[in-house]
C-alpha cells in the first residue's frame, strides 16, 4: 500500500538539498510524494520585491516543476511567499497555506524544514507546518521528519536551538546521483566547492551521514512526531 507523503519547503532547491535522495526512493518504493513550496525564491536578491523581475520568479518555478516531474513526484505546488521575507507575513497565513495543502492532500507523513536553522524562511517554514499539523482527532499525518539544508542549518552554529541532532537516516546510496542532477536543474543556486550547495559537498555531506549508520550514503532527519 502506497503512503501519500508531503514534503514542505521554504524555497525551490531546499526540497532537493534536504531530501532529494529519499524523494527519489520513496517514489521508487511507488509511494507517492507531493511538494509544497512556500516562497517563490528569488526577490531577495533585490532591495525590495517590487523591483525584481517576474520572469525570474516564474523561471524559477518552471525549473521547479522539471525538478519534480525528474524526481517522480506527483504534483508541485508553488505558494509565493516572499523571499527571505516570511518574517513580514502573519504567520497564519503560513499556516492556512500548510493547512489547505493537507487538507487537500491528505498525507500521512510530512517532511519540513529544521526550525534552528539561519535563514528566517526555514524556521518559520517549520513553525507553520507543526501548527498547521497539529495532532487534532481527524488530522492525516501520523509522522513528521525536519530535514538539515547546507548552507543554513549548520551555518547557524546552533545559536538558534538546540541543533541539528538527526535521529532517522535514509539510504540514499541507490539515488545519490539522482539527487545531484535534480540540484543541477536549479541551474544558479548549484554553487562550486568548497560551498555546502556544491555536487562535491553534497557528496560529501552524504557520505558522511552514509557512514554513521553503516551505508554508503545517507540523508538525516530529526523524528518530530511519530504516531504508531
Amino acid at each position: 500500500m502506497s503512503t501519500r507523503i508531503l514534503v514542505i519547503a521554504a524555497h525551490p532547491d531546499d526540497e532537493v538539498l534536504g531530501c532529494g535522495g529519499t524523494i527519489a526512493r520513496l517514489v521508487e518504493e511507488e509511494n507517492r510524494v507531493f511538494v509544497v513550496i512556500l516562497g517563490e525564491g528569488v526577490t531577495s536578491r533585490f532591495s525590495s520585491r517590487e523591483e525584481a523581475d517576474e520572469d525570474l520568479v516564474q523561471a524559477l518555478q518552471l525549473k521547479s516543476r522539471d525538478v519534480a516531474k525528474f524526481l517522480g513526484v506527483q504534483e508541485v505546488f508553488s505558494r509565493n511567499f516572499p523571499d527571505n521575507r516570511f518574517d513580514t507575513v502573519p504567520l497564519l497565513d503560513i499556516v492556512k497555506a500548510i493547512e489547505g495543502s493537507i487538507a487537500e492532500l491528505e498525507p500521512q507523513v510530512i517532511y519540513t524544514q529544521f526550525g534552528g536553522d539561519l535563514n528566517i524562511d526555514h524556521a518559520i517554514t517549520c513553525r507553520a507546518t507543526l501548527t498547521a499539523a497539529r495532532p487534532e482527532k481527524d488530522c492525516p499525518v501520523k509522522e513528521v521528519y525536519a530535514y538539515e539544508v547546507p548552507s543554513s542549518t549548520e551555518w547557524s552554529f546552533n545559536q538558534f536551538e538546540s541543533g541539528f541532532h538527526p535521529n532517522v537516516f535514509s539510504d540514499i546510496t541507490s539515488t545519490l546521483s539522482k539527487k545531484i542532477e535534480a540540484m543541477q536543474i536549479y541551474g544558479d543556486e548549484v554553487r562550486s566547492f568548497p560551498h555546502p550547495r556544491s555536487p562535491e559537498a553534497i557528496r560529501y555531506n552524504a557520505g558522511h551521514w552514509g557512514s554513521t549508520v553503516g551505508v554508503e550514503a545517507a540523508e538525516a532527519f530529526t523524528l518530530v512526531r511519530l504516531l504508531r
